[in-house]
Order: structure tokens, then sequence, then C-alpha cells
């Protein structure tokens, strides 16, 4: 992790990171915005959503620029945020690119311009993932509210609602796993690929992330001193904090899987 300059291309990203986060948060606010207008249930769904990871403390800035473009959204707004929001996310894809090449040792063999594309088809890809994660714990919240319905059993209405919703976060998680599968999978410029549905360093990334972001959450709640440190930049800081652990969880995850394929093939390199 040392060689590779783990810690310092995880800061590398969260700044992409962030940098994508608000044109990205502009479309789906815009899109969530037309729908808002029919279906404000689904609109309090989402946000209640993105409350279970992002920090508290930062969530506010979040939602309030997210209220913002959501009460002035358009489809003229929806498709130039859909633009930015691909080519600004794709430069964090380009930088995951570069860092998991140099984690797996490749060089990179693609030309600026294909480099480019294939980080933008992957980006395209990540977001319709991303985009079926919520439509998973989205249908498992509405087949929860038409067993309500539908049932007059109350134990059956329980048990019916624990399963619609178990169900919709198993597949949740499932296209989860997927999206690391895709990342490692498609990101490195590797001569030789192969697919792992769900690889050790995929399940220790992914498992990483959740508790770094659970930690970072109580530690917030019980130690919150950034906004004493940074004023009303605090939440800002905060963000930037939860998008370096992600990163950091991401390029470690592949650290992992490096290791082993070069455990397994008794390649040299690998330095402690």
């Amino acid at each position: 992790m040392n060689a590779d300059r783990i810690f310092g291309r995880a800061a590398e990203l969260a700044f992409y990171f962030l940098f994508a986060l608000f044109p990205t948060l502009f479309s789906a606010s815009s899109i969530l915005g037309l729908a808002a207008k029919s279906g404000p249930a689904i609109y309090d769904r989402l946000l209640n959503y993105l409350a279970l990871v992002i920090p508290t403390s930062a969530l506010g800035t979040v939602l309030t620029t997210f209220n913002q473009t959501t009460a002035a959204s358009t489809p003229g707004k929806v498709t130039f945020g859909l633009i930015a929001s691909i080519w600004s996310a794709s430069v964090g894809i380009s930088a995951i690119q570069d860092t998991l090449n140099s984690v797996y040792r490749v060089q990179e063999t693609r030309s600026f311009l294909r480099a480019r594309i294939s980080a933008i088809g992957l980006t395209i890809l990540l977001t319709a993932i991303n985009t079926l994660v919520l439509a998973a714990m989205l249908g498992g919240d509405f087949m929860a509210r038409a067993a309500e319905h539908a049932l007059s059993n109350p134990e059956l209405i329980d048990l019916t609602e624990w399963l619609s919703r178990m169900i919709g976060w198993a597949i949740a998680t499932a296209l989860l796993i997927l999206s690391f599968a895709v990342t490692y999978y498609c990101a490195p410029d590797k001569g030789a690929r192969r697919w792992y549905w769900l690889s050790p360093g995929a399940a220790f990334g992914i498992l990483g992330w959740l508790l770094a972001s659970l930690g970072l959450r109580i530690y917030l709640h019980f130690f919150n001193s950034y906004a004493v440190t940074y004023g009303s930049l605090g939440a800002v800081i905060i963000l930037l904090t939860w998008f370096y652990i992600t990163g950091l969880m991401l390029l470690v995850g592949a650290e992992v899987d490096s290791a082993i394929e070069a455990a397994a093939s008794n390649e040299p390199g690998i330095t402690a």
C-alpha cells in the first residue's frame, strides 16, 4: 500500500468524487424533481436511503443543495446535468484506472481517447448499476406497502413486509458487489482478465467501507469537532473524509486481490 501510494491516491479520488457529486446530484435531483411532483413518497424514500451512507453532519449540506436543485428542475436542466455528471464522474473513473494500473503493476497501453471512452462507458455502467440498487430498495418497500393493503392477516402482513424488504436489500447488496467486480475487471489495463463475482478484495473493500462509514458516523456523533476547527466548511470536510474512506477501501480491496494474484503466480514485486 505504501509502495503504491494508496493513501495519497485515495485523497485524489476523494477530490474527484466531490467534484462529480454535485453535477450527479443536480441530475438526480432534477429527475426526482420531475417525478416528485406526482410522487413525493419516492422523493422522501430516496432521501432516507441517502442518509444511510452519508455522515449525518454532512447530510444537511447535501440535502440543501438537493432541495434547491429539485425545486427548479426542468427537462433542459436534467439533460445538462446528466451530461455534466457523466463527464465529471468519468474523470474520477480515469483516476481509478491509473491507480488500479499501479496496484496491479501493469502499464497503460490504451490511447488517451480509448482510455477516456472506456472511462465514460464504465461510468454509465456503474451509474446504471447504482440506479438499480436504488430501484431494488424502492421495490422492496413498494411490495411491502402493497402487501399491507392487499392482506388482512396481521402476522402474514408482517412476514410479507419483512420478506419483501429483505429481498430488496439482498438484491441491492448483490448489485453493490457487482459494481466492485465491474470496476476491478474493467478499470485496469490488464492483458489477461479473469472475472470474479466476489473476489476476496471486493469482499474486504465492501465490508471495510461499511464498517469505516459506520465508525465515522459514531465518531462524529460523539466527537464532532470539525465545525469548531473548520467553521462553516466543517460539513464539506466531513464529506471529503467520507469520500476519502470510500476511495481508500476501493483501492485496498484491489491491493488484496493484486497480492493474492501475485502470490498465486509466484510473481515478485509485492513488497512489504
